[in-house]
């Protein structure tokens, strides 16, 4: 086994990410394809790591002996987030296209925020997806707070 494949640490601790998804086939083949990554284990659950990190993929379900009263579904579409992924990339107008081409739907084109340039794209569950690159931050200058929301 080569255990860097895996979200297995040899001390401390590692982070992943855990998404309930709708289908866990799709949602796989859109990490490996977009976001490049390497599929660890294709299903229960789904492991797929990419770059520095691993995504965890399952279907939703009811409560299980470790999380009484829990149920994991996947989201809805709608326009409230809570949380979402941020994918930092060396050079975004490459990966925008490179994406585009797989597939992968965008709410905007890259935008030059002054501190870095960023993007939106959702994944086939309706997962957001931050993917920004570090420009400005470089040099000490952040994102104008008039802006936007100040994020």
């Amino acid at each position: 086994m080569e255990r860097d494949r895996w979200p297995v640490p040899e001390q401390g601790l590692v982070l992943t990410h855990f998404l309930t998804v709708h289908d866990v086939v799709r949602a796989r083949e859109f990490y490996a394809a977009v976001l490049g990554g390497d599929v660890v284990l294709e299903e229960n659950p789904c492991i797929v790591k990419v770059a520095n990190s691993w995504i965890i993929m399952n279907p939703g379900g009811g409560p299980t002996p470790d999380k009484p009263g829990i149920t994991l579904q996947p989201p809805e579409r709608t326009g409230t987030v809570s949380a979402f992924m941020n994918v930092r990339v060396a050079d975004i107008a490459a990966f925008y296209a490179q994406a585009r081409e797989k597939g992968a739907e965008f709410l905007t084109e890259p935008i030059d925020r002054k501190a870095e340039i960023r993007c939106y794209m959702r994944d086939p569950d309706g997962y957001l997806i931050e993917v920004g690159q570090a420009t400005g931050m470089l040099e000490g200058i952040f994102a104008d707070p008039s802006a936007g929301s100040g994020d």
